[in-house]
């Protein structure tokens, strides 16, 4: 089996949503994560230096992936600047690397609704890129701070059992 590949859109080493991608790659049985420290896209730039090699590379994962989640804390009710400069990149590539791709999103956040409202602007964030983009069951890591053990493992019984739904969701939708 392919190992699924992670889009974080947070840069924090020990960030709570990093700790949510790889408890997800543990479910899935083998994680990739996409390095999204890419320069902020300039038109100008584009067209005088083209598409840099770290775009193109996050492109090639995406479209070698058998699937795709992508995890972000919700900043000021919206998906990570990070996150919207990667698919600011990603949507100047050729082959449309997300078109017809299985993804889930999922969140974690200190307060308490999880990052309801940072999934939905990701949700119409990604409509154009065309991704076989799973409804549910949703994952939102509400009170991140007391979710996680020591470890980085999730702790909440609730929030691991949508988890582990949801990644056998993207399983059966990536034919894995």
């Amino acid at each position: 089996m392919s190992n699924l590949l992670g889009l974080c859109g947070s840069l924090r080493a020990p960030s709570f949503n990093r700790k949510l991608m790889i408890e997800a790659g543990r479910i899935w049985g083998g994680l990739d994560e996409a390095d999204l420290r890419l320069p902020l896209y300039d038109g100008d730039s584009e067209t005088a230096e083209g598409i840099p090699e770290a775009v193109t590379r996050l492109a090639g994962q995406i479209a070698a992936a058998p699937a795709v989640i992508v995890v972000t804390p919700e900043y000021n009710k919206a998906p990570s600047g990070v996150l919207k400069n990667a698919l600011d990149w990603i949507s100047r590539t050729d082959g449309k690397p997300l078109a017809g791709k299985p993804v889930a999103i999922m969140s974690a956040t200190a307060g308490r609704s999880g990052g309801e409202r940072t999934q939905a602007v990701l949700r119409l964030m990604l409509q154009p890129f065309g991704p076989d983009l799973l409804q549910g069951p949703e994952v939102l890591v509400g009170q991140a701070q007391a979710q996680f053990d020591a470890g980085g493992r999730l702790t909440n019984e609730r929030n691991l059992e949508a988890l582990k739904a949801l990644m056998a969701a993207l399983k059966a939708r990536a034919g894995v």
